[in-house]
């Protein structure tokens, strides 16, 4: 008998005998396996079989073969399984044979939709009880291997939290640099140390918990969202001074009278960002350690979801923290306002952005930084061309919002808005075990 007629046979099942929906052990068939493996042709031939008892003539046996037949017309046929599993291990044999822990088998199964209730359906208790198999029964050339150690986050190096002060150290000495000298040389100092913060910043990025393991995926997102973020840490420095400017300014935009002087320029709020870079490496690294500890403790996908989450919105306050006591120190320091909303909303939209980038989530922080750059850009276009006759309307939102928040009102509440949608997409898919499969690290 094969599966066709099986099927025909077993039509008083209804719903059950479906293929795509195998309700229960005793529906599962050849063609509800090719729906759970992805092979629905080929694969259950040599997967599953199935045999139909030999039909014998004569008396009460012919009978008994006849009720027989009777009767699984009205119950379902139990179909034995071959060995699901190597037919799972066929279809994700490279992922099983590049591992080097079950756990990363478990965090790719996880990423191709496979689920503890899947998972069970090849009588396993969860995922990892199933990549646990998976790993056993590759074939390996060196022969058999104890099994390794759960793969944890990379320890503490020097380098690395050398790296991330030295963004924080630069940009102090060129802040310093620029508020005593006047005139050209003051420019000089000016652009050689935004170049040189620039670089410390893109070191600091290229090594440790902020780095991207996967060069491929670092060339692809670095472009975009490098210039994105290069645009709001300008307007950091420039652009509440502007609109400031431009709001307040006459029928052409520029502040009236001399007495104005240039667009004054918010230092504090950039040197605590830099500085920041460290918290926000301790940050990433406590997130990778925690996880991947979770990670090895878990029984099942829904008990790490559970644990990762309060985890990462600690992290996340916890970074937070450390920023808002930057802020205070740097405003007290340099005398001007330390401008908590914008360089906090700032401050958690980098951070965001950066964690789903590292851990290979590369389509949500381009968007959102996008989103916030032409957002600012576009307050001050509008404020620009509400100066025209007629066309007051178009600055009416800016003007409300910049009488009633000031001028940081703007970039707090655009930085806000992303990074809020980058914390709710950083709830689902950093909170997943393929976010933190134990792969290559550099450092």
């Amino acid at each position: 008998m094969n599966g066709d007629e099986g099927g025909t046979a077993n039509g008083g099942l209804g719903e059950l005998d479906r293929p795509g929906r195998p309700g229960a052990a005793d529906a599962w068939d050849a063609r509800s396996e090719g729906w759970l493996l992805g092979t629905e042709e080929g694969g259950a031939a040599d997967t599953f079989s199935g045999s139909e008892p030999p039909a014998s003539g004569g008396g009460s046996a012919g009978s008994r073969t006849a009720a027989a037949h009777t009767v699984g017309s009205r119950t379902p046929t139990r179909r034995g399984v071959a060995d699901p599993v190597k037919a799972l291990l066929h279809r994700h044999r490279d992922l099983c044979e590049r591992a080097v822990d079950p756990l990363e088998i478990a965090a790719g199964l996880e990423a191709h939709g496979v689920t503890d209730r899947t998972a069970a359906r090849f009588r396993h208790r969860d995922v990892f009880s199933l990549a646990e198999e998976l790993y056993a029964r590759v074939p390996r050339d060196d022969g058999p291997r104890p099994r390794p150690e759960p793969a944890l986050a990379p320890g503490v190096r020097a380098d690395w939290v050398l790296l991330t002060l030295l963004p924080g150290a630069v940009c102090a000495a060129v802040v310093t640099g620029v508020r005593l000298t006047e005139g050209r040389p003051r420019l000089l100092v000016a652009a050689a140390g935004a170049l040189a913060v620039a670089l410390t910043v893109r070191l600091a990025l290229r090594r440790g918990p902020l780095a991207v393991p996967d060069r491929t995926l670092a060339r692809y997102t670095a472009t975009g969202p490098r210039a994105w973020t290069c645009w709001l840490l300008a307007y950091a420095l420039f652009g509440n001074g502007l609109l400031r400017a431009v709001v307040g300014g006459g029928p052409d935009g520029l502040p009236t009278g001399a007495a104005h002087g240039p667009w004054p320029v918010t230092t504090a709020p950039v040197l605590a960002l830099t500085l920041a870079c460290a918290p926000a490496a301790w940050s990433a690294h406590l997130l990778t350690a925690g996880a991947r500890r979770r990670l090895a403790v878990s029984r099942g996908l829904e008990e790490f979801t559970g644990a990762v989450q309060p985890l990462l919105l600690g992290v996340f306050a916890l970074f937070l923290g450390a920023l808002t006591a930057l802020l205070a120190l740097c405003g007290a320091a340099l005398g001007e306002p330390a401008g908590y909303p914008e360089a906090l909303t700032l401050g958690a939209l980098l951070l965001l952005a950066r964690l789903l980038t590292v851990h290979n989530v590369p389509h949500g922080p381009g968007p959102a930084l996008a989103a916030a750059a032409v957002a600012e850009a576009a307050a001050v276009a509008l404020v620009l061309a509400g100066r025209l006759p007629g066309c007051a309307f178009l600055a009416a939102p800016v003007d409300a919002l910049a009488d009633a928040w000031g001028a940081g009102g703007v970039p707090a509440l655009v930085c806000g808005a992303a990074a809020l949608a980058l914390l709710l997409q950083a709830t689902r898919s950093l909170t997943r075990a393929s976010a933190h499969a134990p792969t290559g690290d550099p450092e």
